[in-house]
């Protein structure tokens, strides 16, 4: 259901508002403008292709079709919790700047408002605040733009503090331009008698607080994001790649989490379900250990506010080593969502981190296109089903073969390690991180030689065998003896 803000926050830090809300939906297209977008991003990802080898044709545009971004945004209405009593459409060259659709328009949506019973005006496009101000003054009910309307999902989906500063801090940067007009809506951010300086108008105290108070919400995040950056330097002390998930919202992200790592994140057909990063440790068929990341789905013209105030939660996709994009193989609109997730990537400058498309939910795409997938897969795309647990092993097998190559940040290497049976705790880390072959005793002494990621082989160096009839432990480091075709570990600084 649609929350309720006061004062441009989420009234205690949660959720508020508890009936279902009837809502009109209004949908625009520009057909000047859409003509205009087209040409731009059909040029552009020309251009890409042709940078890519490609012969710059290409026949999509990345910009959804009308029909399609009205269905998105009624669905977005329901993950809101809003009952859709009925839906307008306004088709124009241009925007109208008073009203944003024109007075005759505006007549047509007081109209249904009033014979459906409606309490709440939804609008599939940003209004300036006048064009705000003029619908709330024709119009006997709310009116809620797209970006207030992502940002009371996103209210209602906040479990951390983090995320809950998040979604206030966006809203009051939203909330600070609207001001004017709003009257007795805003009149209770004045403290009353004494909190007003000489000649300040409501108004001015008004915009005041709220700057004072997104001061405040940018020092706290600022402490989360130090805090987050100390956690990663205490994970980057022994590293361990980080494979973020991205991807457009409801694409199957969380349920792929949870096959990956048996998380038991909540899975929702509702878009924005996730919005808290979850991190949890994935452990590789060569027994390497990765950190696999879920994070908050994208959506087309997600507001640039969303991107800014999340910046602390995105950092997990910023450095990352490598990005899952989970896309829905069964949606129509697969390749425009493609280019509205590449383009907020590009935005957060990851747009060249290595990327494997993860093509989701095949189980209910058709048999003959299954079997065409099969049949010929792409050589940076693998096809799943997280829902029933098809192609995970290959999944794997791909994140595998990205993280662990010569290059990677923490590549695997092979040693001969000789370890007195005293330290129980080293040889079961060994066992637990790293392939153990031709185990044998030695009096108190385990001999074998490892084979796992180099972070754990240096961090038991000491124990390394430097030469045929010589024992590392206790000794000064040497070059280590590596098994032919193992890649070198790389020498402490």
């Amino acid at each position: 259901m649609l929350t309720r803000v006061q004062d441009g926050t989420v009234e205690g830090g949660h959720s508020t508002g508890v009936e279902v809300e009837r809502a009109v939906l209004v949908g625009v297209e520009f057909t000047g403008e859409r003509r205009r977008l087209s040409r731009v991003a059909q040029q552009a990802r020309s251009a890409a292709e042709l940078l890519q080898g490609g012969d710059g044709h290409t026949g999509a545009s990345g910009e959804l079709d009308f029909d399609t971004a009205l269905a998105e945004f009624e669905e977005l209405a329901r993950s809101a919790g809003a009952e859709v009593a009925g839906t307008v459409v306004q088709r124009r060259e241009r925007p109208d700047s008073a009203t944003l659709i024109g007075p005759g328009k505006v007549d047509e949506v007081a109209g249904m408002v009033a014979g459906s019973g409606a309490n709440l005006v939804l609008f599939d496009h940003d209004l300036s605040p006048t064009q705000l101000r003029n619908l709330h003054s024709r119009l006997s009910c709310r009116v809620i733009d797209r970006t207030q309307l992502i940002l009371d999902i996103f209210a209602r989906h906040a479990r951390t503090r983090e995320g809950h500063l998040q979604v206030e801090l966006a809203q009051l940067e939203y909330q600070l331009p609207r001001l004017a007009g709003r009257g007795k809506a805003m009149s209770q951010l004045g403290g009353g008698i004494g909190t007003r300086g000489p000649g300040e108008t409501q108004l001015e105290t008004d915009r005041r607080r709220i700057r004072d108070r997104i001061v405040r919400l940018k020092a706290q995040l600022e402490t989360v994001r130090r805090t987050r950056q100390q956690q990663r330097q205490r994970r980057e002390a022994v590293p361990v790649p980080t494979v973020a998930l991205v991807g457009y919202t409801n694409a199957g992200k969380s349920t792929l989490f949870n096959a990956l790592t048996a998380a038991g994140v909540e899975e929702s057909s509702r878009m924005f379900a996730t919005l808290d990063p979850k991190l949890r440790q994935l452990t590789l068929p060569s027994r390497r250990k990765v950190l696999l990341s879920d994070t908050v789905g994208f959506i087309r013209n997600l507001p640039h506010t969303l991107v800014t105030s999340f910046r602390a939660t995105l950092e997990e996709v910023e450095r990352a080593e490598l990005l899952l994009h989970v896309r829905d193989a069964n949606s129509p609109t697969g390749d425009e969502q493609k280019a509205q997730v590449e383009a907020v990537l590009a935005e957060l400058d990851v747009s060249r981190t290595p990327t494997l498309q993860v093509l989701n939910k095949v189980d209910l795409l058709p048999e003959h296109d299954r079997l065409e997938l099969s049949a010929f897969p792409g050589a940076n795309t693998t096809a799943v089903s997280a829902r029933k647990g098809e192609g995970l092993e290959a999944l794997v097998a791909a994140i595998e073969e990205r993280i662990g190559g010569a290059g990677a940040p923490d590549p695997t290497a092979t040693a001969d390690f000789r370890i007195p049976q005293r330290e129980g705790r080293t040889l079961a880390a060994m066992e637990g991180g790293a392939f153990l072959e031709n185990k044998r005793f030695e009096g108190n002494v385990v001999r074998f030689t490892a084979h796992g990621p180099t972070s754990l082989l240096q961090r038991y160096r000491r124990f390394i065998v430097h030469g045929e009839g010589q024992s590392g432990v206790g000794e000064p480091e040497r070059r280590p003896r590596y098994r032919s075709g193992a890649p070198a570990m790389p020498r402490p600084e």
